[in-house]
């Protein structure tokens, strides 16, 4: 086979008509070139985003948060002008955006709904910023951090350093727990049991001593302590703490319990533990007659 007959087969193959949009013939050669494009506009933007965190963010100090959501807000809007770029290179003219809309509605009609709903919710939550990246959130009964907004879906790392993946649409249209929209102070609540025997006094001191020794307790809002009430074997007490951030709160509130132990052994307070008395009373004799009822 000659090599002119093998380029005329290639520029056959490659012009061969695959199908039709808008009477416009989509080839290979053009499929090929609308990848081309869009795989440039992605590289694009993952450039853009390496330079705005190293040379633009940094130097701005902004929110971890903010940042995220600039540069999710420019890879769209990159992919938006790739992606009619793209067509206008294999001839198909994307005005208004009318074909885009069209490509929406179809999906919607084959079952893409719940698609369509968490990408509009993951633009809500970009926008909006109910929750952002780095946020202290609860899923369920389980406690994590966001570390990604992606279009679909949302990733919180749990404590356990598992990765729990959220439809985006479930923070728009549910409750949601968010430790550190806002203000990020949050309050731990310590309880303890000390015996009716304690002084009242030394357990109010003792409690208020283990909350400023932490380095870790704000001074304002200033700890305290409550008398919740009386139980079965012990006064109920709370300690109050404040923390500056959430995230560590497990850590604290496991110091201020051992603290708490070794501050009560040194006063002489005890803890009671639950008890229960039984009596046991000594059996009859035997031929023990018992009174019938009239």
């Amino acid at each position: 086979m000659k090599l002119s007959d093998v380029i005329r087969f290639v520029e056959y193959f490659m012009n061969f008509k695959l199908f039709e949009i808008n009477k416009t013939a989509i080839t290979l050669s053009s499929v090929l070139m609308f990848l081309v494009v869009i795989a440039v506009f992605a590289v694009t933007s993952r450039l853009l985003q390496r330079v705005l965190r190293a040379q633009i963010f940094s130097r701005l100090r902004i929110d971890e948060g903010i940042q995220y959501t600039l540069i999710r807000i420019s890879h769209y809007v990159i992919m938006v002008i790739g992606a009619v770029v793209a067509f206008q290179f294999i001839g198909i003219d994307l005005t208004g955006l009318a074909i885009i809309v069209g490509f929406l509605s179809v999906g919607i009609g084959f079952g893409l709904q719940n698609i369509t709903s968490n990408f509009v919710a993951g633009l809500i939550l970009l926008f909006e910023r109910p929750i952002k990246v780095g946020d202290r959130v609860m899923v369920g009964d389980q406690e994590g951090d966001v570390v990604e907004i992606k279009m679909r879906s949302t990733t919180i790392r749990t404590l356990n350093n598992i990765a729990v993946i959220v439809p985006n649409s479930e923070f728009v249209s549910s409750r949601l727990e968010n430790w550190s929209y806002g203000d990020q102070k949050l309050r731990v609540d310590i309880d303890v049991g000390v015996s009716y025997g304690s002084d009242l006094e030394t357990v109010m001191h003792s409690l208020r001593e283990v909350a400023a020794e932490h380095p870790e307790v704000l001074k304002n809002p200033a700890p305290d302590v409550l008398h919740r009430g009386f139980g079965d074997s012990a006064w109920n007490m709370r300690l109050r703490v404040w923390l500056e951030h959430p995230r560590r709160h497990p850590e604290v509130h496991s110091d201020i319990n051992c603290a708490i132990v070794r501050k009560f052994q040194q006063r002489g307070v005890e803890i009671p533990f639950p008890q229960r008395d039984l009596h046991v009373r000594s059996p009859l004799p035997a031929g023990t007659e018992f009174p019938r009822s009239a």
